[in-house]
């Protein structure tokens, strides 16, 4: 082993970093995220603890949270990572001098992210009632609503983060699995709004899943659910769908213009 080729591959991939504005926000991003959600869920807890409340199903919070947020997690990925297949695979090109238009494209990819949000809901759903007797049905009615607004923003952040991919190329493909996670402390998914500092809270208002989060809890704790609330969550939704749509599309125009899109996966 001669430590002078060892050294020259360690620099190799160093050099990277110089050059990559994505490789260095990825070094500072998840340690960033971890540090927030949990130290807003550890101050959650111990402010039950100081006003001596009792929380009466904190094992329904967490799970119900976790199978909630991977239904976003899962419509995002749908989209943005179905869409780097077929650019790891240099299918990108042959699929635009197809008949097939950019929109049937996008509408195949949401049908993908449905696809995956249901198969992963009904396993999550199943192991949850079998390994720890949580039945997330208990939600009822809100349960199909508060699904459906979190595929719509998952939809609107893996259209968002294609668009991103086609704009910055390959070294934006870390993207693919970090967006959607840059909404997850002030979406609360497992606390509720007033746990974030002010600033934060009146930014949690303008993101649709901070709505259906706090609805879960609400429902989980024998509270009623404002439906306002939903309506609002999904014109939120709807806003954040076109205003991804309209980048998308503005930065596939500008890449097949400089015809970069042969060049996708190079």
């Amino acid at each position: 082993m001669k430590l002078h080729r060892v050294s020259a591959m360690f620099l190799r991939h160093i050099y990277l970093y110089r050059h990559s504005l994505t490789r260095l926000v990825e070094i500072f991003y998840w340690p960033l995220l971890d540090l927030l959600v949990w130290g807003f869920v550890s101050l959650y807890i111990t402010r039950l603890s100081a006003e001596g409340k009792s929380t009466p199903n904190f094992l329904g919070i967490f799970l119900g949270a976790l199978i909630l947020w991977d239904i976003l997690f899962r419509s995002q990925q749908g989209i943005s990572v179905s869409f780097l297949e077929e650019v790891w695979a240099r299918n990108f090109l042959n699929l635009f001098v197809s008949p097939l238009t950019i929109g049937e494209y996008l509408v195949s990819l949401m049908l993908v992210a449905v696809f995956k949000v249901v198969v992963v809901f009904l396993i999550s759903a199943l192991l949850a009632w079998v390994l720890y007797s949580f039945n997330l049905f208990i939600i009822g009615i809100y349960l199909l609503p508060f699904m459906l607004c979190l595929v719509i923003l998952g939809w609107a952040i893996g259209i968002l983060t294609t668009g991103l991919i086609l704009r910055f190329g390959q070294q934006a493909e870390v993207l693919a699995w970090g967006v959607a996670f840059l909404f997850q402390p002030i979406s609360a998914v497992f606390y509720p709004v007033s746990v974030l500092p002010k600033f934060l809270q009146k930014l949690a208002l303008v993101i649709p899943a901070s709505y259906v989060f706090e609805g879960m809890r609400a429902i989980i704790f024998g509270r009623t659910f404002p439906a306002g609330q939903l309506l609002k969550a999904f014109g939120l939704d709807l806003f954040y769908l076109l205003l991804a749509l309209f980048f998308f599309f503005r930065m596939f125009r500008q890449v097949r213009a400089r015809g970069l899109l042969a060049k996708m996966g190079e």
